[in-house]
């Protein structure tokens, strides 16, 4: 029963973002083209069934310029496939306490499972003071603060994906806060990997990624102990399809329990699934 920690379901206004086109360059135009409609719902789900992914964490997008996935739609989504989906809250970052209302009115009511603010979108790294209201509202519900890590894709820049310094301090600040790190950290892989050893609630997840370029130091990682447990399954979906993401897993090497964890059971366990 797979789980992927990290998908979007893209709306026209995500799609037709100039974020996009550096994404489309890398991917030879794998990423749907913006239409007068929104995709279907039917191609997301497709896209999971064509791997065997059970449900997805459909994320919402929210930055300076406005919402490209808003969490109302989110919201539907999850309501029209609940076995299939769950939602991830985005918020506004400049209205600190508007944010952490509607963080908490999702969670309650929606039964949304994560917040994801994503900081080259707000030039903020994850230590700017507007997250720290949110920081604690996540831990008060009991729901992990989803960030990406590592360089960006859109041509943007790369400094607020640092493990090193930003997510070493909000793990210190914040010890009772679960941090999950989306797109492994690279090229600072080695420094995501130290800052998971080092805080008992800080994961990573390999959205962005396929299995094959995944980087030797993170395999390497995944193969130990503590990294079994530390390391999700995310795609980054629809930058990157199910299937394609997934090829290549016999490859890695993994114990059929590292392989189980991997793939579901780190999930389940740190969402509350």
């Amino acid at each position: 029963m797979t789980i992927d920690v990290w998908m979007q379901h893209p709306t026209r206004r995500f799609l037709a973002d100039d974020m996009l086109a550096s994404l489309r360059r890398w991917t030879g135009e794998a990423i749907p083209a913006p239409d007068v409609a929104d995709l279907p719902l039917a191609a997301t789900l497709a896209s999971m069934d064509a791997a065997a992914v059970r449900r997805g964490l459909l994320s919402a997008w929210c930055g300076p310029r406005g919402e490209l996935v808003s969490n109302d739609e989110v919201a539907e989504w999850v309501r029209a496939y609940p076995d299939r989906f769950a939602g991830v809250a985005g918020v506004d970052l400049d209205r600190p306490m508007a944010a952490v209302r509607e963080l908490r009115r999702r969670v309650r009511e929606d039964g949304f499972v994560g917040l994801r603010v994503v900081p080259w979108l707000w030039d903020a790294p994850p230590t700017d003071r507007r997250y720290y209201p949110l920081f604690a509202e996540c831990v008060q519900l009991g729901v992990p603060f989803c960030t990406q890590v590592g360089h960006t894709g859109p041509l943007r820049p790369s400094e607020t994906g640092r493990p090193i310094p930003y997510i070493d301090q909000v793990a210190l600040d914040f010890p009772e806060l679960t941090v999950v790190c989306g797109h492994v950290g690279y090229p600072w892989t080695e420094e995501m990997i130290a800052v998971a050893r080092k805080h008992e609630n800080v994961y990573i997840d390999t959205s962005a990624y396929t299995t094959r370029r995944l980087p030797a130091e993170l395999v390497g990682f995944m193969a130990t102990r503590t990294g079994q447990r530390k390391v999700l399954f995310g795609t980054n979906y629809p930058m990157i399809g199910h299937a394609h993401a997934l090829s290549g897993l016999d490859e890695l090497g993994l114990t059929d329990q590292g392989r189980a964890d991997y793939l579901h059971g780190n999930a389940a366990r740190v969402f509350g699934l």
